[in-house]
């Protein structure tokens, strides 16, 4: 068992971790990259990209159906558990980009919630999971662009969407098991 000091030195080295890849990040000069990420996490806002692509999918009959009611689904849970609960519970304050000098190319609106975990990260990775798993050929790395993205815009930290994309795969395994037993 740990001793008490054990825990908090843990976290804390944690903390400096994740602040020091923001901070990489926000140094990193990427001027061809800046336009393309900051339209693709403005993109993600509200799960646009996933419901668009849900609706597509609905258009067609069977498997496609299915994974777009599953991607729903999953999304709706993500968002739930992230907006609702994750953040409520642990009130992470957003990184300073003024501090960290990132690129005002990059900048997206600050969201007035809390960081952690990235909402954004976590219905995307919900939907390509839940798609993907019952489509496979709808799978993509869309959701790890979106969660770069946020980093990169400068309005989480790393560690807020890897939390963000754990629960993603959490709420698509439970979406999969809800739609496997409605059909």
């Amino acid at each position: 068992m740990p001793d008490r000091d054990t825990v908090p030195a843990v976290l804390g080295d944690l903390r400096a971790v994740d602040g020091a890849l923001y901070a990489a990040v926000a140094a990193t000069p990427t001027p061809a990259l800046d336009r393309a990420l900051r339209l693709l996490s403005h993109a993600a806002d509200h799960s646009k990209i996933s419901f668009g692509v849900a609706a597509g999918l609905a258009l067609l009959p069977g498997r496609p159906r299915r994974a777009a009611l599953a991607g729903v689904v999953s999304v709706t849970l993500a968002s739930a558990a992230a907006n609702l609960f994750g953040k409520r519970m642990v009130r992470r304050h957003r990184p300073d980009r003024e501090e960290a000098q990132v690129a005002v190319a990059r900048h997206v609106r600050m969201p007035e919630s809390a960081s952690f975990p990235s909402g954004h990260t976590a219905s995307a990775t919900a939907f390509a999971t839940a798609v993907g798993v019952v489509l496979p050929p709808a799978a993509v790395p869309l959701a790890v662009a979106v969660g770069y993205s946020r980093v990169h815009t400068g309005v989480h930290y790393p560690g807020d969407v890897a939390a963000g994309a754990v629960l993603g795969f959490a709420a698509a395994a439970v979406s999969l098991a809800v739609v496997r037993g409605l059909g």
